[in-house]
């Protein structure tokens, strides 16, 4: 079981509030189980429900199972089948993750009994049925399905999708050699392709010729209305000055763009409360100025308008938000004002503690109180030479990630004097910033400052990079191109840590911002699993939603354009990189909502002896029915629930 040390903290993150906070305080969809679905469930494997039925305790039938289980492995392993070598594969793995969900040992730190559920509706109890929810029924129909082989997964999501005639193709090139095999399988693939251009067709691309023109009429929209030219509009200062962020802003904003009743009263509540709002000049001009209901900029909208749930847990919060958010527990990594430390070798430098605007999803939702709040430029510059110094005092620190908030906040001077101090420390051979101002207000990429970063690269001494958080396809444009090549021309490299939320989550959408990141000179570096911070429920994600994109979906792309890493972050610790299984246990099922309980195997792992830490996973089930009302259709995820 997971140590009390190990998840201390004075915020969420305590050994019991880890293993419960997302339960009980996120309203994750609850659908009452039918008599059918639960039949269904049991049709699938009718010997797990008969062993439930016969047993006379739980632990007799904990025991049954698992002698079961090992049955049907033996049968896997061992004696001839006639299963496709792939679903004898998944059977194996779906048999690996029942017989862990059986442990006792993981009923313990999940703390409660997934087994109990089961055997309780095996037995017909009553009372049960007012307990389980759809969501834990369909996570046991699929599995059982898998462990029996009959989960169809051997064929995949694009074989359904390509029917008869992929399966012919497939066969046609297996049977055949040579130059005809190649042309077979080439034309196979390009079956395939034309199935991902579809895809790509559903979403909105910002190098598209006629979203820019769309866009340059919203530009001018709004300088009309600030009675403002275009030199204004690239003048980064400009930009600044015209933040929407205050009561007032709002009633621009509302002469500027449509936007539903909803919207304008949660940004009015957010406000009201001080919960942390802004949007730019610039990227308000990537909204859909013709209609409100986000058809064709949700990502857009989604980045900045915050949610009813977010602003409501805000404000229930809003005297303890600074370590109730900090799911990251930086107030207990942070060895020095400023520094935020979690690795051996690296460490973070938070040059301020504001941005130009405001991301809903930030993970220093918990410390940052504005858009361009003065204090978070000021405050942070009180003590930044002691920060600087400490870098100086250790010198196993080789890279430094300069962040905040946004340090291009600050101006040129400021920002010199930080690299300087830096560059005089020679034991830091690499030097990152971290910044969504490519995003939000590229024009602040002036030739000015990129020349002055790239003065501070020596090569074989001293490189310097820029990471930026592009979320979708939609935001990148020609002025973002043309930011990133004015830092390309000076030697410096530009990176892409995406996080993966709901509304860059869909079917081949973040496949086109790859190719969009690509095209304008950004190379994919990290691609994020939300951070579980119960707050922003409505833009997280199911880890296996996850797995099965860079499976399914960026696995599709040439190599140079899928280099990007899937990681989870374990608080405190950092990230696990979700393409090692070994790194997670699938250890229970909640019998409400349906959510997996995970098991997280710290990084350091055969390095230091930290204890795993427990995370519950948004709902697959709620997942798929939040898809369907936007309009999308679950049955092209139907593979998801076999992502362990």
């Amino acid at each position: 079981m997971a140590s009390t040390s190990l998840v201390r903290s004075r915020g969420v993150q305590t050994i019991e509030e880890a293993k419960t906070s997302i339960l009980t305080k996120v309203p994750w969809r609850y659908d009452p189980v039918t008599p059918e679905a639960v039949e269904a469930m049991w049709r699938e494997d009718p010997e797990v429900e008969r062993i439930l039925r016969e047993s006379k305790d739980l632990e007799e039938a904990r025991r049954r199972l698992y002698e079961y289980l090992n049955s049907l492995e033996w049968k896997m392993r061992v004696e001839e089948s006639d299963l496709p070598r792939i679903e004898r594969w998944l059977a194996l793995e779906a048999i690996r993750v029942f017989k862990n969900i059986l442990s006792k040992e993981n009923e313990e730190i999940a703390t409660f009994s997934t087994l109990e559920y089961l055997y309780r509706l095996a037995k017909r109890d009553p009372e049960v049925m007012k307990e389980v929810g759809m969501g834990f029924v369909e996570e046991f129909r699929h599995l059982f399905r898998a462990m029996n082989g009959r989960a169809g997964y051997s064929k995949g999501w694009l074989g359904r999708l390509m029917g008869e005639k992929g399966e012919e193709m497939i066969r046609a090139f297996l049977s055949s050699h040579g130059r005809k095999a190649a042309r077979i399988r080439s034309q196979y693939l390009d079956e395939v392709a034309s199935i991902i251009r579809k895809y790509l067709d559903r979403y909105t691309f910002g190098l598209d010729p006629k979203v820019i023109e769309e866009r340059k009429k919203n530009r001018q929209k709004i300088l009309d209305y600030f009675g403002a030219t275009l030199d204004d509009w690239y003048d980064w200062h400009w930009q600044f000055r015209h933040v929407f962020k205050t009561l007032k802003d709002l009633e621009h904003l509302q002469k500027l763009v449509p936007l539903t009743e909803e919207d304008v009263e949660n940004i009015k509540l957010a406000l009201r409360y001080g919960i942390p709002f802004g949007i730019t000049p610039y990227y308000l001009s990537l909204f859909d100025f013709t209609r409100s209901d986000r058809k064709r900029d949700p990502q857009v909208r989604a980045q900045v308008i915050p949610p009813r749930w977010y602003i409501e847990t805000m404000i229930k919060h809003r005297r303890d938000r600074s370590y109730v958010f900090d799911f990251m527990r930086e107030h207990d990594t942070s060895p020095e004002n400023l520094v935020t430390r979690r690795y051996a070798m690296v460490a973070i430098l938070k040059a301020s503690d504001t941005c130009p605007q405001i991301c809903v999803y930030c993970q220093r939702n918990w410390e940052i109180e504005s858009a361009l709040f003065p204090e978070g430029i000021i405050g942070p510059w009180r003590n930044i030479d002691k920060a600087i110094d400490w870098f100086a005092e250790h010198e196993s620190m080789m890279d430094v990630l300069i962040t905040g908030g946004d340090p291009f906040v600050l101006g040129e001077k400021k920002l010199e004097y930080i690299l300087s101090r830096l560059a005089e420390i020679d034991h830091i051979k690499h030097i990152r910033i971290g910044t969504r101002i490519i995003v939000t207000v590229p024009m602040r990429i002036t030739d000015e400052l990129a020349e002055m970063l790239g003065s501070f690269i020596e090569p074989g001494k001293r490189n310097l990079a820029v990471v930026t958080h592009v979320e979708s396809a939609e935001e990148v444009t020609p002025d973002m191109a043309d930011a990133v090549y004015k830092l390309r021309r000076q030697g410096i490299y530009v990176y892409n840590q995406q996080v993966f939320s709901f509304h860059t989550s869909k079917r081949f959408q973040y496949v086109l911002t790859r190719i969009a990141l690509k095209m304008v000179g950004i190379d994919p570096y990290y691609n994020f699993y939300p951070k579980g911070k119960f707050e922003q429920k409505d833009y997280l994600v199911p880890i296996a939603r996850l797995l099965q994109e860079r499976k399914e979906e960026a696995r599709l792309l040439p190599g140079i354009f899928r280099t990007d890493e899937p990681v989870f972050n374990v608080p405190a610790l950092g990230k696990n990189h979700l393409r090692a299984w070994q790194d997670r246990e699938l250890i229970a099922v909640h019998p409400k909502y349906g959510n997996r309980i995970y098991l997280w195997h710290p990084w350091e792992k055969g390095i230091a002896p930290i204890d795993p830490w427990p995370y519950v996973d948004v709902p697959i089930y709620d997942y798929l029915k939040r898809l369907e009302e936007e309009g999308d259709d679950p049955e092209e995820y139907w593979t998801i629930w076999y992502y362990y």
